[in-house]
């Protein structure tokens, strides 16, 4: 395959924690600024998953709340609890580490995972696999092989959409259907391949990268594909300035691209919408999220993965945190509104008196839903932000004595947040080695009011 400097340096993550001062002033770009109003209800601690033992950082990717249960991705497995963490259900042997997991699932709640292929340190991300999370069953695992016939072909992450699983890394792209018969494969030898796909709205697009001896800088291409054939159906081409892109949607196309001048280790200088009604994709908007100081958090090699923002498809409106430090990066005390087709701003809260803003999701009505940190003297909570008004109400404030495990999974694991059916589920992305001041982290834990 081919050798491509430059894509793979790591870009830092640093998630969102214990948020003292903020560096950033009111623009003057228009929008509303929202005001905050009543304390919610007081929740419960519901349940928690033990960090497994560990001698060095080990991915634990995956999370998802299902109907029936809370299910998390954890050290060589993925367990199924009850919808408040407290009891376990099931649980899903694997045949090694977690590489990467898929936040879509199909209707009747199917996803897709990639695992490594055993547990040694030659161990290697070759394990695509079709996961029932109403059932807790590995429906299947298939290895990828290229079109000369090799096995042991290695991935980077996988993602789900439709009748479709799809697996991209520097490697090239495979998929499969939800039966496991193969749909296509990574090429033997190519200039260009598909380093990862993003997956959801039964869309699939694909990054392809393309190399050249004539050229040191790689070609970044958007392609919404075929998910049967892989038939490019549209096609877009970054400007060459770009070094990485990330899909944060795929109706509409909204991409998150890295010349790689982000700071504190975002992976994002700009949010780009993209017109792929046609062959030929056009560019609608493009978003400044550099100059504007907003700081979504993107990996630094993934296609999908982008958090700490939140889109309302509706609208056509982004929710960004606004960045406290720039050096440091993470979410900010205050959110603004987007719209990702005009780029005009539709508001911003005002700021959360030296804590952070996490956008979530949003709901049918338009309404964000976000995460506002802990601090030292209490802890954290959910709230609800008018999309009109931009007023934050709060609708749940976690209990005091958990407000040194947010900051910590904040800080140290990589945590990815769900609100849904008045459950706030913090996990972490990472099985961490404890340290004197994170010891008793747990690996999730479920905040709720019943």
């Amino acid at each position: 395959m081919s050798q491509r400097s430059g894509r793979l340096a790591m870009a830092a993550l640093v998630a969102g924690g214990l948020v003292l001062l903020s560096a950033c002033g009111d623009s003057d770009d228009g929008g509303k600024d929202g005001g905050s109003s009543s304390q919610g209800a007081q929740a419960k601690t519901l349940g928690k998953v033990s960090m497994p033992k560990v001698t060095k950082d080990t991915n634990s990717m995956g999370m998802w709340v299902t109907g029936e249960n809370f299910v998390k991705g954890d050290l060589d497995k993925i367990v199924g609890y009850s919808p408040d963490g407290a009891k376990t259900d099931w649980t899903i042997e694997l045949d090694g580490e977690i590489c990467w997991a898929s936040p879509h699932t199909t209707e009747d709640g199917r996803t897709a995972v990639l695992f490594k292929d055993g547990k040694g340190s030659d161990a290697e991300c070759t394990q695509v696999g079709l996961v029932d999370l109403n059932k807790g069953e590995l429906v299947w695992q298939k290895e990828g092989t290229d079109t000369e016939g090799n096995d042991g072909i290695d991935f980077d992450e996988v993602t789900i959409s439709g009748n479709t699983i799809a697996a991209g890394g520097t490697g090239g792209g495979g998929a499969w259907s939800l039966e496991g018969k193969p749909l296509w494969k990574p090429e033997y030898v190519a200039d260009c391949d598909d380093d990862g796909y993003a997956g959801g709205d039964d869309k699939l697009v694909a990054l392809r990268v393309c190399s050249s001896v004539e050229s040191s800088t790689d070609k970044l291409e958007i392609q919404t594909v075929d998910p049967t054939t892989r038939k490019v159906l549209s096609s877009y081409t970054l400007d060459g300035e770009f070094e990485r892109a990330h899909v944060l949607s795929t109706a509409p196309l909204v991409v998150a691209a890295d010349t790689g001048d982000s700071d504190g280790g975002s992976g994002v200088t700009d949010i780009l919408t993209i017109d792929d009604s046609a062959k030929q994709g056009k560019l609608v908007n493009s978003i400044d999220v550099l100059a504007k100081g907003f700081q979504p958090d993107c990996p630094a090699v993934n296609v999908e993965g982008c958090k700490d923002l939140a889109l309302d498809k509706k609208s056509s409106t982004v929710y960004l945190s606004s960045e406290v430090d720039v050096d440091n990066g993470g979410p900010g005390e205050k959110i603004t509104g987007v719209n990702f087709k005009t780029g005009k701003q539709t508001g911003r809260t005002k700021m959360a008196e030296s804590r952070s803003l996490t956008p979530l999701s949003t709901e049918k009505d338009g309404t964000l839903i976000a995460y506002q940190g802990s601090m030292y003297s209490e802890a954290g909570g959910v709230v609800r932000i008018d999309p009109k008004t931009f007023e934050i109400t709060q609708i749940q404030k976690n209990p005091d004595a958990m407000k040194k495990v947010e900051s910590d999974m904040e800080i140290y694991g990589d945590a990815r947040m769900l609100f849904t059916d008045k459950k706030l589920y913090m996990g972490s992305d990472m099985a961490t080695r404890p340290t004197s001041d994170s010891k008793g982290r747990p690996l999730a834990v479920v905040f709720g009011t019943a």
